[in-house]
């Protein structure tokens, strides 16, 4: 099975990304942690349950890895131009505890098992070879924390709540249908929409708010 482990907005830089959640849910989220085996950073907020928000962006200080970074955050004309026209919360992380399995019960969709950090790993996380998001972002990005799951205690918790995630796609028979075979507990609801598109219902201590 797999878990929600964690819903991500994927900035063209963090301080676009931390506003948006802003303007979005009332919060200001704070900085998390730098990923310099992935060139990237983020900043985070519990959404309870054991479940988080991720803002991540590339981190322009950081040396590039000898891999593209995960997210697509090596595209970064991408991601402006999902930025652009409103693609914010980009996608979602699953966890599961078969990595291997899933990969290869559901190969060439996910990705490939990609073991960090790189020189002394404790995770593992599936990305595509070019460092795309799986399926444009209709299906989650893997994650096996080999038995050592994020620990909330070093994520904020400023009274944001999930309540709900909802996916809107073209084809939502079919991504229902994957998501059926996966056997996702809490699975994001998919509806019909011309175009792939997230939206999280959250409730924050102002009120319940829509974060896209």
């Amino acid at each position: 099975m797999l878990k929600l482990d964690h819903l991500t907005v994927i900035a063209p830089t963090l301080a676009e990304g931390v506003d948006h959640v802003k303007s979005c849910l009332d919060l200001d989220i704070p900085f998390g942690t730098r990923h310099d085996y992935m060139g990237t950073h983020n900043h985070r907020v519990q959404l309870g349950d054991t479940v988080y928000l991720e803002i991540i962006a590339s981190d322009p200080v950081a040396r590039r890895p000898d891999r593209p970074r995960w997210f697509g955050l090596d595209n970064p004309k991408q991601v402006r131009a999902d930025w652009e026209t409103g693609k914010r919360l980009r996608g979602w992380v699953a966890s599961t505890t078969s990595i291997d399995s899933v990969l290869a019960q559901y190969d060439g969709i996910f990705g490939e098992r990609v073991d960090l950090p790189f020189e002394n790993p404790t995770f593992c996380f599936a990305i595509p070879t070019d460092g795309s998001l799986p399926l444009a972002g209709a299906v989650p990005s893997l994650i096996d924390h080999r038995n050592d799951p994020t620990s909330m205690v070093e994520i904020p918790d400023l009274g944001a709540r999930l309540q709900s995630l909802t996916l809107a796609h073209p084809d939502p028979d079919a991504i229902r249908t994957l998501y059926n075979g996966l056997s996702i507990d809490r699975p994001p609801t998919v509806i019909k929409g011309p175009d792939l598109c997230y939206r999280a219902l959250i409730t924050t201590p102002d009120g319940q708010k829509e974060l896209r």
